[in-house]
């Protein structure tokens, strides 16, 4: 298991770790077509540093598939609505490959206040 502190560390240097990690390229055994055992927990969420205008400017897209269906939301409104968290989980979910593997490397991936 390996722990990652974020206390005082910014969103982006966190989540790029947490990637890297889950990923196995900190292995000598390392294969792009292989999830790794290895599980990530990610602790002190809460004190996360979000630099610049980013609280209000960064902005969350979703789309349902239908017309007029995009809903747009800020940093700031995900996380009063979902916690510091869930802003953790989507930038380490971005950093990770687009395959039929993402989803099971995102469940080793555990993140706590």
């Amino acid at each position: 298991m390996i722990t990652i502190d974020a206390q005082d560390k910014t969103l982006g240097r966190v989540a790029s770790a947490a990637a890297k990690a889950l990923l196995g390229k900190h292995a000598a055994d390392f294969a792009k077509n292989v999830v790794s055992s290895v599980e990530v927990k990610v602790t002190n969420v809460e004190k996360l540093k979000v630099t610049g205008d980013k609280e209000r400017a960064k902005q969350y897209v979703r789309y349902s598939g239908y017309p007029g269906g995009q809903k747009k939301e800020s940093y700031a409104m995900l996380t009063s609505r979902r916690g510091h968290k869930e802003a953790l989980r989507r930038a380490i979910l971005g950093m990770l490959p687009k395959n039929k593997l993402q989803m099971r490397r995102i469940k080793l991936l555990t993140i706590e206040n």
